[in-house]
């Protein structure tokens, strides 16, 4: 420990309080460790304070216009609904206030230490913490990321996703930057919520990574429900006009007025300020901590996990990885996990599911699959004047029948989906699904109907 004086000494200190940290410190706990979370700002993380949370209540906030606009075939008449942003952000930062006080109990009750404040890696085996310091035979890194914004003529006048949850007025246009969860998600929020909105994304498609033909889709849809897409777009400078109103100017030659900029561009880990030259702890050229299949960094006493790590920036895999690093460090080992089939969903209008591969990683992986795909206009739509579509693909590998991705469009996605992860992770046939009865009428027995291929 060198000269440093240490007043306290864990099992574990954990360096940050959200969905991982949490995780790993009630496992570790547990298992009879002496544990301690640091925390600099609210109990939670990114996931309830500036992410999942209450970015799926401003969704559900948005579906209600779209809603009540489908109504009338139904025989409801109303008149025009009216929005009010504070009211929804105000109620917002009140369900997320007692979500850190259930984060806090959790942790209370678990017999895990809180401390508060900004943590610096002293050594391998000691942090400091104000003017405090202490001793541990484990350091977990669980502190998570932040929104990525380049530096360009004017970047000083746009805002970030974490911006978004604290408006202090809606706008009456906005442009978001970037195509990936982020700005597919707030894109549908704004839209939604009456906004005129467009989203700027440098590539030709929306969701790298995802399926082609879901991307396609979704893009398709979004346009369809009033999002207007530019793709191939490259901004280069935001210009203010005046009190209210900015200029974006992209590459091209095209320019936007717009009331508020928003850059979903990606996000970087917290660790510039850790104190890990004080280790041998070794970052990857995306500015990502380094770890074995047991998140276990160059430095054996020192782990990392979730959106530090960055392998899948969801919550669930910070679970799952935390509890994993957890059981290394106490030598109780539990299964890996496996990335091919981590359920994922965008919660875009229409909202996106997806599990296992897509078609071009299957055929790169098995060659000869089978593609079942299908698009309708769903029941619950029929008596609107909507023209909104689902979209729902399998890819089943040709050799042993085994369903290797499934992927789905529309309303209710990500909840159909979860029961489909759990067949997925269980190696189920498309003979397995083909002999399930479908509860009808529903979107989700499409995925037991689909019978006749349309391609190899």
């Amino acid at each position: 420990m060198g000269n440093v004086h240490a007043e306290t000494q864990f099992d574990l200190l954990i360096i940050g309080g959200g969905s991982g940290g949490v995780r790993a410190s009630r496992v570790a706990a547990a298992l009879g460790a002496k544990v301690a979370v640091i925390e600099k700002s609210a109990l939670g993380g990114t996931c309830v304070n500036l992410g999942c949370v209450p970015k799926k209540l401003f969704v559900y906030a948005a579906r209600y216009a779209d809603v009540a606009a489908k109504a009338a075939g139904f025989g409801w008449s109303m008149s025009a609904p009216q929005f009010n942003w504070q009211t929804l952000r105000n109620n917002k930062d009140e369900e997320i206030a007692r979500l850190n006080g259930v984060y806090q109990q959790l942790l209370i009750k678990s017999k895990v230490e809180i401390i508060r404040g900004e943590a610096v890696i002293e050594n391998p085996n000691c942090v400091r913490v104000g003017d405090r310091t202490y001793t541990t035979r484990y350091i977990l890194i669980a502190v998570g990321g932040h929104p990525f914004v380049p530096t360009f003529p004017g970047s000083e006048h746009v805002f970030t996703s974490d911006d978004a949850f604290h408006l202090q007025a809606l706008p009456r246009r906005i442009v978001i930057v970037g195509g990936g969860y982020i700005g597919i998600e707030f894109a549908g929020i704004f839209s939604g919520l009456g906004v005129e909105t467009h989203l700027c994304h440098s590539r030709d498609k929306l969701i790298g990574g995802f399926d082609e033909d879901l991307r396609s889709f979704l893009g398709q849809e979004m346009a369809r429900k009033g999002v207007h897409l530019h793709f191939n777009t490259y901004i280069e400078r935001v210009e203010r006009i005046n009190a209210q109103e900015l200029r974006v100017s992209a590459r091209d030659g095209r320019q936007w007025v717009t009331e508020g900029v928003m850059y979903a561009t990606g996000r970087r880990p917290n660790v510039s300020r850790l104190g890990l030259e004080h280790t041998a702890v070794e970052l990857n050229d995306k500015g990502m901590v380094q770890v074995d299949e047991h998140f276990q960094t160059a430095e054996p006493s020192i782990y990392a996990v979730g959106d530090a790590v960055g392998y899948k920036a969801l919550t669930p895999v910070a679970l799952a990885e935390a509890e994993i690093a957890v059981r290394h460090m106490f030598e109780q080992p539990t299964a890996p996990i496996d990335y091919d089939l981590i359920p994922t969903a965008i919660f875009s209008q229409p909202p996106v599911a997806t599990v296992g591969l897509t078609e071009a990683a299957a055929r790169e992986r098995y060659g000869a699959i089978d593609v079942y795909k299908t698009s309708f206009k769903p029941l619950q739509f029929s008596l609107s004047d909507s023209t909104e579509k689902t979209f729902m693909k399998l890819l089943v590998d040709r050799q042993t029948d085994k369903v290797l991705g499934c992927h789905m469009v529309g309303p209710e996605a990500p909840e159909i989906m979860q029961g489909f992860a759990v067949a997925l992770m269980m190696g189920a046939t498309k003979a397995d699904f083909d002999r399930t009865l479908g509860i009808h009428p529903t979107l989700a027995e499409e995925f037991v109907l689909m019978r006749n291929p349309v391609s190899g």
